[in-house]
């Protein structure tokens, strides 16, 4: 067919021919530009139409198949289902962050407009009970109402060498490249500037917005540093075995203080919250340049 004397259209796939412009009174009505352009206009197939509106508008899935694979969500056995917990919308405008699930910041993240909020604490836990009560029962409303897909990575979120809480942890606070493992999730390094107890302090202090609690029980000059963000108090005799001089962790126990004391290290709590806030932005800014998308961050505050 050729396109002389008749209207043209340019497409993704190049210049196509719709038909004529009009019709002579007494023609068929087939005849028309509108009828000839339906005739003659490719039709575009399933995969193109989806390719390109996923352009557009990412999916969720594609997403969250994305961040399962960089994490490598499976590579580590974990106490709560990782990745997708609940399904909302299929496709994604806005990416939230937070910390941990929670009515309030379900309600914050519908107010921003987000469909994918990413958390570090999911809402379930092997630990909990298998019933929904009220207050399960209201936050899954409020997902719901939003229609907010919940994606939570926990220990593989902690473990990460580049978006992880504790490689972004130790990246602001001056730890090396050269690192180790340190207790499964964690790691190990040396600092490039070595610098005594109340520094370290310092350097937290203006890392995280808020005073770190130190017991200064270890060298006065500390050069290698642990880093196991949350809740990892329990792991300091494993820093101290392995030759490091601090343990920086979220929340100390009551033991903590005197095993310190004995073993002749450094233990530094940040805060369980303020420490693993690292990891949930890194990845929402990593996802949101991968996919085109906006991404917020949602601060709520706790002082543990």
């Amino acid at each position: 067919m050729r396109c002389a004397d008749a209207e043209t259209q340019t497409t993704p796939r190049g210049v196509v021919c719709i038909g004529v412009p009009g019709f002579e009174p007494g023609t068929s009505p087939t005849r028309t530009a509108r009828a000839t352009r339906l005739r003659h206009t490719p039709r575009e197939t399933e995969a193109y139409r989806t390719a390109r509106y996923s352009r557009i508008m990412p999916a969720r899935d594609q997403i969250v198949a994305f961040a399962d694979e960089f994490l490598a969500a499976d590579s580590l056995t974990d106490y709560a289902p990782v990745g997708l917990q609940v399904t909302g919308a299929a496709t994604v405008t806005r990416i939230a962050c937070g910390v941990s699930a929670s009515l309030e910041l379900f309600q914050r993240a519908r107010e921003l407009g987000a469909e994918l909020l990413l958390v570090h604490h999911g809402m379930f836990w092997d630990r909990d009970p298998r019933t929904i009560d009220a207050r399960m029962r209201a936050r899954l409303e409020e997902l719901f109402a939003g229609d907010i897909s919940l994606v939570a990575y926990h220990l593989c979120l902690d473990a990460h060498p580049t978006v992880g809480n504790n490689a972004v942890l130790a990246d602001a606070l001056g730890v090396g490249s050269e690192r180790e493992e340190f207790a499964s999730v964690g790691l190990g390094g040396a600092l490039t500037t070595p610098c005594s107890p109340a520094e370290l302090a310092s350097r937290l202090d203006e890392i995280l917005g808020r005073a770190p609690l130190v017991f200064a029980e270890g060298p006065k000059q500390i050069e290698r540093v642990a880093i196991c963000s949350g809740s990892a108090a329990s792991t300091i005799a494993t820093a101290a075995a392995a030759g490091f001089d601090c343990l920086v962790t979220g929340e100390p126990a009551e033991p903590t203080m005197m095993a310190a004391r004995e073993l002749g290290i450094t233990f530094v709590a940040a805060g369980h919250y303020a420490t693993e806030t690292f990891g949930v932005k890194a990845l929402a800014a990593l996802l949101a340049e991968e996919f085109d998308v906006p991404w917020d961050f949602i601060e709520l505050a706790n002082p543990v």
